[in-house]
């Protein structure tokens, strides 16, 4: 099995070093704008098969000619404006494909590419890291568990400092851009078996985990259910995905947001115009960039009458490698699918969302074999 990696950044450098070390692997491409960096992420993932490539993720003819080059699946860990236009560039070159996801819009786009995919004898999988992405697979799983249909399935995640520090008790664990959308964006949700929209940044609620964490807050976010929403009406009554964060995020978050600072739309500043949201976002890159550990935690809860069952993570990433928990979590859910595409283990054809095509126990079974162990507990 040959494998290309687009984009040599923390993400991509993960799903490398991940589908290096997967049975099967004969050789992993990592491509990059920077030829430099590719050969920098390449060393950094090693295992002797990962081999560095120049390639322009928005250079459709660049992309067609290194897809050429007789590869089995490829994965986007480029930024998701690309993701349409490489899954495109993917069916052409009759290669399966998945990425990171993380903008609804541009995922409906990719599923556009259904007839084509299933005429090229493709599969692909947009979606496919933390939420949107392992999410999906372990809600299925929940489901399965209660016979296939639930009253309620609730998810909860966040990535976190492991030492919060106040105003915000939060660090970037991925793009501000990818946040500050996270919270802007309405929401897609599950209500009553009817699909609603709900406003982010609302419905606070607290929950627990155990120590050293405790008593946290979760409030809903836009996109971690992805696709789910549509895809399991009919079977399930009420589902929804919220944010996990430390106490008081939410309330900083919304304030700032209310004062205009979320906006895209230029403003005079004096002589200068500038859109409210790029400073923002400097600012969170400048305030929120730290060297302290992070921690991934996840919890999806599926009820149906007086049966129960959850699914729980708590993951510290593999610090001693360099691999954060916000990477680890989502890089090697995101290298499980290309592997299992790859090998031939996904038999569905066409652009897809995971909980359509990915087998879920078996996909929870490869996250073990990763290192990342979601605990069932009925309750």
């Amino acid at each position: 099995m040959r494998a290309l990696v687009l984009g040599a950044g923390m993400m991509g450098r993960a799903i490398a070093y991940d589908l290096a070390r997967s049975r099967g692997v004969e050789e992993v491409v990592l491509g990059d704008i920077s030829l430099r960096t590719a050969k920098e992420a390449a060393r950094w993932a090693g295992s002797g098969n990962v081999s560095p490539a120049r390639v322009d993720a928005g250079r459709a003819d660049e992309v067609g000619r290194l897809l050429a080059r007789d590869f089995d699946v490829a994965v986007g860990a480029v930024s998701y404006r690309f993701n349409a236009a490489l899954a495109k560039a993917a069916v052409g070159a009759g290669v399966h494909f998945c990425d990171l996801g993380g903008n609804n819009t541009v995922v409906e786009r990719e599923l556009e590419l259904d007839a084509r995919a299933r005429a090229a004898n493709v599969t692909i999988v947009p979606d496919c890291g933390l939420a949107p992405g392992m999410v999906q697979p372990v809600a299925v799983r929940a489901l399965e568990l209660l016979g296939g249909r639930a009253d309620s399935i609730r998810i909860r995640v966040g990535g976190l400092p492991l030492h919060p520090k106040p105003p915000l008790n939060y660090k970037l664990v991925f793009s501000p851009e990818g946040l500050v959308n996270e919270y802007w964006e309405p929401a897609l949700a599950l209500r009553g078996g009817r699909l609603v929209e709900l406003e982010s940044l609302t419905e606070l609620e607290e929950l627990e985990f155990p120590p050293p964490f405790g008593k946290l807050e979760a409030f809903v976010t836009s996109g971690g259910a992805s696709t789910l929403p549509r895809t399991l009406k009919g079977k399930v009554r009420d589902l929804d995905y919220k944010t996990i964060r430390y106490p008081g995020h939410c309330a900083v978050m919304k304030g700032m947001l209310w004062l205009g600072l979320g906006d895209t739309g230029p403003v005079n500043i004096g002589p200068q115009r500038l859109a409210p949201r790029d400073l923002l976002l400097r600012l969170l890159r400048d305030r929120l960039s730290d060297t302290d550990r992070d921690v991934v935690l996840l919890r999806v809860t599926a009820i149906r009458g007086d049966r129960g069952v959850r699914f729980q993570l708590i993951d510290r990433g593999m610090p001693g490698r360099g691999i954060s928990a916000m990477m680890k979590t989502t890089a090697f859910p995101a290298a499980a699918v290309a592997w299992m595409l790859g090998r031939g283990r996904i038999k569905a054809r066409g652009a897809l969302p995971q909980e359509k095509c990915v087998p879920a126990e078996e996909f929870l079974s490869e996250l073990a074999a990763r290192g990342i162990k979601v605990d069932k507990i009925d309750i």
